[in-house]
């Protein structure tokens, strides 16, 4: 099956940054097989679908490397905490009460209002138990993803939170072997130790050496966000976070680390030199009080730096539109106006987390041979909409947007939201489930 789409503009995000007008993009068997200029083309005899949308932009969809799915249902009930007290009196025990029927409604949800805002590929950090619900669940939405359990083997925050070293290299090696390139490798498994503090150096290290022999999977880890936790980690073992992870050998080109907010001037010489991906969470580093990562430094110092929205109850959205931003907005009062321009965060929500996950060859970019990774927008919700010149298409779509110029969602060449409407669920079905599900967990928890 083939179609055409035609937008009045595309931003194809490429090395040349075009952005075309009269173009259009055909799509078959889930890539991208041409881009052409409609000026010279005849369009009468196309033996596809056409997909006219003469007031609509077409981009790539957005890449988030930091995300909690499980987390979903909590919204709104772990407000105004730093973040160990958020764990121990909050998340840790929510997650400890998930069954799979609640799990499965906060995936459900999650994956909704990732795809109605235009995320197209997520990092996800499952939870301790039922990940193969979580999989289950990316694998009929049709999203593109990593994901992993959640790996915890020591809680000294909340101890019926946790698991025995040999139960979850076992557990997570079998996750692995059943689901990592499962959807025709659409999905993928990620190694994913939720930090520090809650993993020994068994499970860290044995985690990292599993990941090797899984092709394309990454080690994904919370590190340095919050000075309590850098200071308890300062304590048992004499090192910065990163430090740490570096000591033990458990950092290279494919582990991406969520916030790295507070890092030494050593620690950073680690992340370049390693090569090691930055997941930016703004809002929740902002919401939990952690801090401002000093993304402009990293990106100076050619640091691999990504977005995430992170989880629904530190956020409270899953947006990358309101993450891109932020991500702009909060550097500008220390550095200056002009760092964090609209483009340069425009690419860290698409091809730079393309980047991140080593998928910069299938997605981030509009290009022939790519995946079909697709979102429609309608910039013309703003007065001030594209007027012609790069900056200000940039500057719609970073700095005036939200999810209600979202017009349609594709991934792998599939229709998954489509004129604001979602082709994957019942909208108020799912709302209403988790509903019923939150309630349950609750007093469970």
């Amino acid at each position: 099956m083939k179609y055409l789409i035609i937008p009045k503009y595309i931003v194809t995000n490429d090395i040349n940054d075009s952005i075309l007008i009269n173009h259009a993009v055909e799509i078959k068997d889930g890539r991208i097989t041409s881009i052409f200029d409609l000026k010279n083309s005849d369009l009468k005899n196309y033996s596809g679908e056409i997909f006219n949308y003469p007031e609509l932009t077409l981009i790539p969809g957005f890449v988030q490397t930091h995300i909690h799915l499980c987390q979903t249902l909590f919204r709104g009930l772990a407000d105004d905490l730093q973040l160990l007290d958020w764990l121990q009196y909050r998340i840790f025990p929510y997650e400890n009460a998930h069954d799979k029927n609640s799990l499965r409604a906060s995936v459900r949800v999650g994956i909704n209002e990732l795809l109605r805002g235009g995320t197209t590929t997520i990092l996800d950090m499952g939870t301790l138990r039922h990940q193969d619900v979580i999989f289950e669940e990316l694998i009929k939405s049709g999203l593109r993803a990593f994901a992993g359990n959640c790996l915890i083997d020591q809680n000294d925050l909340f101890p019926q939170f946790k698991s025995t070293t040999k139960e979850q290299i076992d557990y997570t090696y079998s996750l692995a072997k059943d689901f990592h390139n499962s959807a025709d490798g659409r999905i993928k498994f990620g190694f994913a130790p939720r930090f520090v503090l809650s993993c020994s150096e068994e499970l860290l290290k044995e985690s990292f050496k599993m990941k090797n022999d899984f092709d394309g999977s990454v080690y994904h880890t919370h590190s340095s966000e919050n000075k309590n936790e850098i200071k308890e980690v300062r304590k048992r073992y004499g090192k910065e976070n990163i430090e740490y992870f570096n000591s033990i050998n458990t950092i290279d080109d494919h582990s991406v680390f969520a916030h790295c907010i507070h890092t030494s001037e050593n620690e950073i010489q680690i992340m370049k030199q390693t090569k090691m991906r930055v997941a930016h969470c703004p809002s929740s580093n902002l919401k939990l009080a952690s801090g401002i990562a000093d993304i402009p430094r990293y990106l100076k110092e050619g640091v691999s730096v990504s977005l995430g929205a992170d989880g629904a109850p530190c956020n409270n959205n899953l947006s990358a539109l309101i993450e891109m931003r932020l991500a702009a907005l909060i550097q500008k009062p220390i550095h200056g106006a002009d760092v964090m321009d609209a483009k340069t965060v425009f690419k860290l929500a698409t091809i730079e987390g393309a980047k991140a996950l080593h998928l910069e060859n299938e997605i981030g970019s509009i290009e022939v041979g790519k995946k079909a990774d697709l979102v429609l927008m309608n910039l013309n919700l703003s007065i001030n909409s594209y007027v012609g010149d790069d900056e200000s298409i940039f500057s719609d779509i970073v700095y005036s947007s939200g999810i209600q110029n979202i017009n349609s969602v594709i991934v792998d060449g599939k229709w998954l939201v489509k004129d604001y409407q979602s082709l994957l669920y019942d909208e108020n079905e799912i709302t209403e489930n988790a509903k019923s599900e939150l309630e349950k967990l609750l007093k469970r928890a």
